[in-house]
């Protein structure tokens, strides 16, 4: 199923009338096709919906994980520090009062993935590790993953690039773990606290 039929479905389980779904997807698909989205575009939508499928039984509340899936990165421009709380409140915006979805989680699903620390709501704690998986990559496709995001943040000279981007990747070398659920913890945390070791050697 291709995302587009995904999430159609999607908005016609949780109760959306079905006339808005075809217009509800041209301005997500527009959105995350952006010239300037080399990383966060349909692509990502793609990967994390996989890894959604692959851990569906672990989910409380799949339909909102989903949700927020497809919205979490809604508003995504590299020289703001809202693009979180921004997508968060234009995916309640679009919601009916009487929709069947917890809106609050959804809201507070989205903002979380800002920082990506370890929440109290194992839902998000699973949507954070979605986010971050690609952390976790062998280093050829984790290389690619960090020339595309350069290329979103291209309006940035590497004088000021690299000192934000090592602060970025040291924060999660501060913490004890990258990865918020037991299982991502287990088989992806060595990777990709090696990955961010090695792009911080190289941003000098």
């Amino acid at each position: 199923m291709n995302l587009q039929d995904r999430h159609s479905e999607l908005l016609i389980t949780i109760g959306i009338n079905p006339n808005e779904i075809n217009s509800l997807w041209l301005d997500l698909e527009k959105a995350y096709s952006a010239k300037s989205r080399q990383y966060h575009n349909l692509n990502h939508l793609k990967e994390m919906i996989e890894l959604f499928d692959r851990h569906h039984s672990s989910l409380k509340n799949p339909n909102e994980v989903l949700y927020s899936i497809f919205y979490h990165d809604y508003i995504y421009k590299a020289t703001r520090k809202d693009n979180e709380l921004k997508s968060a409140e234009y995916a309640l915006a679009i919601l009916p009062n009487a929709i069947s979805l917890n809106k609050q989680l959804v809201f507070d699903a989205i903002c979380a993935t800002q920082l990506h620390q370890h929440n109290k709501i194992e839902d998000i704690n699973w949507l954070i590790d979605f986010d971050l998986k690609i952390l976790s990559k062998d280093w050829k496709n984790y290389q690619m993953y960090c020339n595309q995001i350069r290329k979103e943040y291209k309006m940035y000279p590497n004088i000021l690039y690299k000192p934000g981007r090592r602060k970025a990747l040291g924060h999660f070398l501060e913490q004890e773990f990258i990865y918020n659920t037991e299982i991502f913890r287990n088989l992806f945390d060595e990777n990709a606290k090696a990955n961010i070791k090695r792009e911080i050697s190289l941003l000098t």
